[in-house]
């Protein structure tokens, strides 16, 4: 059902919805490759290339990655086949990790 209502929004907004297997995204490190085994209360993938991210953001990379992969981009490139904004001496996880993942508090 929830691929069905993704690929109805991608339709309907002229882009594509491309399905990956999301087999072992958060285990796979997105800055090296290598399987890092974990159980589900984990919530950090710590890996010994040095990458550290939330198990979500790290999942979430290898889907994107999957996908670009699947269209036959690059994955350092965005939907137009163009270079990202990534600096040539910081990759994607680095620039990830350097985003403020929690959002603040309103006050009144």
């Amino acid at each position: 059902m929830l691929r069905k209502w993704i690929e109805y929004f991608a339709a309907k907004f002229d882009k594509s919805a491309i399905p990956v297997a999301p087999h072992y995204t958060s285990q796979k490190c997105s800055n090296c490759g290598v399987i890092v085994k974990k159980s589900l209360s984990t919530r950090t993938h710590v890996c010994s290339c040095g990458c550290e991210l939330h198990r979500d953001t790290n999942a979430a990379i290898n889907i994107l990655n999957l996908g670009k992969q699947a269209r036959g981009g690059h994955p350092q490139s965005n939907a137009n086949g163009l270079e990202t904004s990534t600096p040539l001496n910081e990759s994607l996880v680095e620039q990830v990790s350097r985003l403020k993942l929690e959002s603040q508090c309103l006050e009144t």
